[in-house]
């Protein structure tokens, strides 16, 4: 099928915003690319460095030349998510060896989890640790001794802030491996419920905590389709990842084998061979394109309505969320993952997963069919599957039908016309919703205003029994500037009781909101935020909003609002403490959260 005219339209404007930031990044890599592989421009001392902890592969590195490849990981056993990848650094060393070539550790990079963080002051990290991570990747391969490199990530800021710092060296070829999901535990919504009735008081904490380890039991990244899981598509649908690799569960034989081809796969594309694929190739504007359609048709994480942004910047592509906001109007919601509905990633994957999704979007015109990704020419290569034999790790062609229709459905009956996004632009400013789980009488809500500077102080108000008319929920404040955009996802439970209880109800904020939220709406993301005087520092508690998820408005009704004198705020409590006077810098250069929120220019 020809390629969507929507599709096709919104590539070229961005080709067009692009075209000279792009050419100069492009120009960079080239000249990078043309001093050859960088240990041959070493001095013999600084081999020696390089090479002196390198154990059975020190003479390989001082006297061949079969490839070196750089490991960045996040491992940390903090993280389910990560927890897996302490194995991999020598499954990977094994798989070098084994093509002739040589691997080692460039260098580690913080990852932090937004779970444990929530509603607490390290979240205030949170949106920070992404350029952290990008500026830890370019320490990692600073040494100039590797020939390609394979990034270890999975989780929320982690795998955006790897993708940032892979392309400042975007010369070198890159493999992006993923740990897999845990398990399946307890149902996601059994879990949202006894979060509700530990909020409305109905239950101790005895019963959240064991309902709470019953859902995040073993390694691996959380079963929902929150930030995490939604990086995970994108790799796919971008083209880094290895075509299945995304949903297969840690420290099985298939997991092994996955991680032990991509390394061998990475050596392949490097400039030593005859496949030279370097990563300023594969992340073109195509595949930025494709990567939103992925974003529409799954229904993910609002997070990356701001990460896709900083990472399409650092390889010199401009989108803005207009470019979101047209996709999501061709591009059908395909799938129901929790919290859109109760399916975890594993039952996603068993369903038909990424690989029926990409063949059912492709088969339509809804993406860009000539990508190069690392499996080679074409996105098609990724509606295969991968799967072991008695011949060792092959692909085989996946599934053409949907095997679960309650979970990914054919673009024939999807489940709703339009993407999982809805872009709000209006009087107070620009923001962003995710619909795909809001039900279609809760897209529209118009109401008097309950303004907050913090969380905390929502949940002293919904206890105090304030909070029993139909209402919408401001939290300013809470934007980049202000204190590092922390997620509001710990509202959502005392949101949904009102939701619950009748109450026509809504978020606004300058802040975010977890990937893992989705039935109250929310207009997230707010530019110009509070502390910059956007009209959001203007409202007061009565002013009637209008939060319209079908006609994109996000209107102040009430007359003169923006006659009066912006909002201050007492914002010392944010700059000191778990580390966050260490971001003074950060806060102080942050871009707004419509340009990505990052620290980094174009």
């Amino acid at each position: 099928m020809s390629l969507n005219s929507t599709l096709k339209s919104v590539t070229d404007r961005i080709i067009a915003r692009s075209e000279e930031t792009r050419g100069t990044y492009l120009e960079r890599m080239s000249a990078a690319a043309s001093k050859g592989p960088s240990r041959a421009h070493l001095s013999c001392s600084g081999q020696a460095h390089a090479y002196a902890g390198a154990g059975q592969d020190q003479e390989a590195l001082a006297t061949k030349s079969a490839g070196n490849l750089g490991i960045v990981t996040s491992y940390n056993d903090m993280l389910s998510a990560h927890q897996p990848f302490e194995r991999y650094p020598g499954l990977i060393r094994d798989a070098a060896r084994e093509t002739g070539g040589t691997a080692q550790v460039a260098g580690g990079v913080p990852a932090m989890c937004d779970g444990v963080t929530q509603g607490e002051a390290g979240m205030e990290l949170s949106l920070f640790s992404r350029d952290v991570i990008a500026m830890a990747t370019g320490v990692a391969l600073s040494h100039n001794t590797y020939d390609a490199a394979v990034y270890l990530g999975v989780c929320d800021k982690i795998v955006p802030g790897l993708v940032i710092g892979a392309q400042a060296f975007g010369h070198l070829p890159g493999v992006f491996i993923p740990a897999g999901p845990m398990t399946s535990g307890i149902a996601n919504d059994d879990k949202a419920k006894v979060r509700q009735e530990f909020a409305k008081g109905e239950c101790g904490r005895d019963k959240l905590m064991a309902s709470e380890m019953a859902a995040y039991h073993g390694p691996g990244t959380c079963t929902f389709y929150g930030t995490a899981n939604t990086n995970q598509m994108l790799m796919e649908f971008m083209g880094l990842h290895l075509p299945g690799t995304s949903f297969v569960t840690p420290n099985t034989e298939l997991r092994d084998a996955l991680t032990t081809e991509s390394a061998r796969r990475a050596l392949s594309l490097s400039a030593l061979g005859n496949n030279y694929t370097p990563v300023c190739e594969v992340l073109d504007e195509k595949a930025f394109a494709n990567g939103i359609v992925g974003l529409m048709a799954t229904g993910g994480s609002t997070n990356l309505l701001i990460h896709l942004l900083a990472m399409a910047r650092a390889g010199g592509i401009i989108l803005d969320w207009q470019d979101f906001a047209d996709l999501s109007e061709v591009v059908p919601l395909l799938a129901r993952v929790y919290p859109n509905g109760l399916a975890d990633v594993n039952h996603f994957h068993a369903a038909g997963g990424l690989g029926f999704l990409i063949g059912e979007l492709l088969a339509g015109g809804l993406l860009h069919p000539d990508t190069k990704t690392v499996a080679g020419e074409g996105l098609e290569h990724y509606t295969s599957e991968p799967f072991l034999s008695d011949d060792g790790l092959t692909w085989r062609k996946g599934t053409a039908t949907s095997l679960n229709e309650g979970i990914v459905r054919p673009l024939a009956t999807p489940f709703q016309e339009n993407g999982g996004l809805s872009h709000l632009t209006g009087n107070l400013g620009t923001a962003v919703m995710k619909i795909s789980a809001v039900a279609p009488e809760h897209r529209v809500t118009e109401a008097p205003v309950r303004v907050f500077h913090d969380q905390d102080d929502v949940k002293a108000a919904f206890k105090a029994g304030e909070l029993t008319e139909d209402v919408i929920i401001v939290v300013r404040f809470q934007g980049p500037k202000a204190n590092g955009m922390p997620e509001l996802h710990s509202l959502t439970p005392l949101m949904a009781i009102m939701q619950g209880r009748g109450q026509k109800v809504a978020l606004v904020t300058d802040g975010r909101m977890s990937g893992a939220s989705g039935k109250v709406p929310a207009a997230i993301h707010v530019s110009p935020e509070a502390l910059d005087q956007g009209p959001i520092a203007y409202l007061q508690d009565g002013d009637i909003l209008r939060v319209d998820a079908v006609t994109g408005d996000l209107e102040i009704l009430t007359e003169g609002v923006l006659d009066r004198t912006p909002a201050t705020a007492d914002l010392s409590a944010n700059q000191a403490g778990v580390g966050r006077e260490l971001f003074t810098a950060f806060r102080a250069s942050v871009g707004s959260a419509d340009t990505g929120a990052s620290v980094f220019g174009v």
